[in-house]
C-alpha cells in the first residue's frame, strides 16, 4: 500500500453533489465538476491492500481494486487504467451506475467508512479519457469468423468488444434509432451524462463493430436470416417485460410504466422532443415502486416541474446500519440510503403526504380512482405489516394525476412470432431464458447473456455477463479463447 496509515488519518470523504437547487434547473450530473480527480488520490491511499481483498471477491467483474488503487495513490493514472481495463470494459458507467458491492466488502467496512473504490474507478475513467489513454485497440488479425450481437445495452456491448477483439467481424443489431439500450433510454443523464457513452461507441466502431440500428431481430430482419448470416448469434435483448400492478382503476388514462416514461425525458434532453408528452410538469405524481427505476421517475419528475411526487415503497424503511445478525460484512447490506433523487424531493418538499424524502414505506396500492373522463385522479393505498399484509384502519387516499408504475421486470419480451419463437428458444422457470454452463441455447450457435439469462440485475453484473458470454463463443468458435470469463452462467447475483 501507498500510505501504511492513511485508512486511519484519511476520512472518508465522497464526491460532494451540486447544491439542489442548482442541479434540479437541469439535465447535467448531479457531482461537482473537476472535483473528482482532486480527491481520488487521498481516497486510494485508504485502501489498506488486505491479504484477501474481499472487495475483489464482491466485485462480479474481480475488479483488481487494490491495484489500481495503490497506482492512483502513486499518481500512475496509466498503469492504473491498464488495471482497471483488464476487468472492465467500460468504468465510467460502472463508476457512476453500480451500487458498489465491493465497497460492502471493503475490510475497511467492517468497523469504518469503506473505502470510496467506486470514485476512484470514476476517477481513473475520467481521467484516462482526458488524457487519451482509451485508444481503439483494433485486432491484429481477423479469424474470418462473424457473430451477431441482438442488444446493444452494456452485456451487448461488452460482448461485442470482447469478441472484436479477439478478432471476430460483430455485428450489434439495435431496435432502437441509437445504440446503448437502458444506457441511453432508461438511465437519466443527470446519473450519466450519454456522452460518456458516445465515447465508448466511438471507441467501438472505431475497432471494427458495425451497429445495425432500428433493426428489430424477429420483426424487421428475421431470425434465419440473422443465423444465415453470421456463425454465432449472442442474445443480450434485456429483460424489458415490466410487471404489471392488477388492481381495480389499472385502465384509467395517467397509468404509465416507468420504462415508459423515462425514455420520452431522454429523448427531450436528447432534442428529439421540445417537451415530452408524458411530462409531470404541474402533476401530482406518485411511483409505485421503491427501487433504482423509481428513484429515477423521481429525480426526472422533479426537474419537470411537478406539483408533487410521492415514492411508494412495499418494504418497510430500513436501518441506517447493517444488522450484523441478518446481513453480516460482507455481504451487501440493505440499508436506508439517501440518492440524490430523494435528496431533491426532500430538500423542494414534493411530497408532503410522505416522508421528508418523498418515500412512503410499507405502503401498497389498493386501487385507482378516477373522474367521468376516465383518467385517473386518486390513489387508494394502505400499510402494510412484515409479511406485505394490510394493516385495517390506515387506508389513505393520495391524490394523483400521473402514476408511473416502476415494479420491475419480469425477462424478456417474447412477442408471438417473434425472435424467441423463430430460434425456438423457452424461457425457464424464473421468466429467462434458458442456457447451459458455457452460455449456450439449446439452439446452436446462440448464445444468451446479461438480464436476459440471468434475470434483471446491475450493469456491473451486465459487462460481466457480456465478457464471459464472449470468452464462451470465442472458444466455441476456434477451440479455444485468450478472453477473460470472470463469471459463471451459475453465478447468482446478490440481492440488492
Amino acid at each position: 500500500m501507498a500510505d501504511p496509515k492513511g485508512f486511519l488519518t484519511t476520512p472518508r470523504q465522497d464526491w460532494p453533489r451540486r447544491p439542489v437547487e442548482e442541479r434540479v434547473r437541469d439535465w447535467d450530473e448531479v457531482y461537482v465538476p473537476d472535483a473528482l480527480l482532486p480527491l481520488a488520490e487521498r481516497q486510494a491511499d485508504r485502501c489498506m491492500d488486505c491479504g484477501v481483498p474481499f472487495c475483489h471477491e464482491a466485485c462480479p467483474l474481480g475488479n483488481l481494486i487494490p491495484e489500481w488503487n495503490e497506482l492512483v495513490s502513486r499518481a500512475d493514472w496509466h498503469a492504473a487504467a491498464d488495471r482497471l481495463h483488464a476487468t472492465n470494459n467500460f468504468p465510467e458507467f460502472t463508476g457512476r451506475l453500480c451500487p458498489a458491492p465491493c465497497e460492502a466488502g471493503c475490510v475497511l467496512a467492517i468497523n469504518q467508512p469503506a473505502v470510496t473504490i467506486k470514485n476512484v474507478e470514476a476517477a481513473v475513467a475520467d481521467r484516462i479519457w482526458a488524457d487519451g489513454l482509451a485508444p481503439p485497440r483494433a485486432p491484429e488479425r481477423h479469424s474470418g469468423k462473424s457473430v451477431a450481437v441482438v442488444g446493444s445495452g452494456p452485456a451487448g456491448l461488452a460482448a461485442a468488444q470482447q469478441l472484436t477483439r479477439a478478432g471476430h467481424t460483430v455485428a450489434v443489431y439495435e431496435r432502437a434509432d441509437r445504440p446503448g439500450g437502458l444506457l441511453r433510454y432508461g438511465i437519466p443523464a443527470f446519473k450519466m451524462e450519454k456522452h460518456h457513452l458516445e465515447r465508448r461507441l466511438g471507441q467501438l466502431t472505431a475497432e471494427g463493430v458495425r451497429f445495425c440500428t432500428s433493426t428489430e431481430v424477429g420483426r424487421d430482419v428475421g431470425a434465419a436470416q440473422v443465423r444465415a448470416r453470421h456463425d454465432a448469434v449472442v442474445l443480450a435483448v434485456g429483460a424489458t417485460a415490466w410487471r404489471e400492478l392488477d388492481v381495480p382503476g389499472r385502465e384509467l388514462a395517467g397509468i404509465e410504466q416507468a420504462m415508459a416514461y423515462l425514455p420520452l425525458a431522454n429523448r427531450v434532453c436528447a432534442g428529439d422532443l421540445d417537451v415530452s408528452p408524458l411530462s409531470a410538469a404541474g402533476r401530482h405524481v406518485v411511483i409505485v415502486g421503491g427501487g433504482d427505476t423509481g428513484a429515477d421517475c423521481l429525480g426526472t419528475a422533479v426537474r419537470e416541474g411537478a406539483a408533487s411526487v410521492t415514492q411508494l415503497d412495499i418494504y418497510a424503511r430500513p436501518g441506517e446500519a447493517r444488522d450484523e445478525t441478518a446481513e453480516p460484512w460482507p455481504t451487501y447490506p440493505k440499508i436506508y440510503r439517501l440518492t440524490p433523487a430523494h435528496e431533491e424531493a426532500g430538500q423542494l418538499r414534493t411530497a408532503p403526504a410522505a416522508d421528508a424524502d418523498a418515500r412512503l414505506f410499507a405502503a401498497s396500492t389498493l386501487r385507482f380512482g378516477g373522474d367521468a373522463a376516465g383518467r385517473v385522479r386518486a390513489l387508494h393505498l394502505t400499510e402494510v405489516d412484515a409479511g406485505r399484509r394490510p394493516v385495517h384502519g390506515t387506508e389513505r387516499i393520495l391524490p394523483v394525476d400521473l402514476v408511473l408504475l416502476a415494479l420491475g421486470f419480469s425477462g424478456p419480451e417474447r412477442p408471438p412470432g417473434g425472435l424467441l419463437d423463430q430460434l425456438g428458444l423457452d424461457l425457464d422457470g424464473r421468466g429467462a431464458l434458458g442456457r447451459d454452463a458455457r452460455f449456450a441455447t439449446d439452439t446452436p450457435g446462440v448464445f444468451a447473456a446479461g438480464d436476459a439469462a440471468r434475470g434483471q440485475s446491475l450493469v456491473v453484473w451486465a459487462i460481466a455477463e457480456g465478457r464471459a458470454c464472449a470468452a464462451a463463443v470465442d472458444r466455441w468458435l476456434t477451440g479455444s479463447t485468450q478472453l477473460p470469463c470472470p463469471i459463471s452462467p451459475h453465478d447468482r447475483p446478490m440481492t440488492l
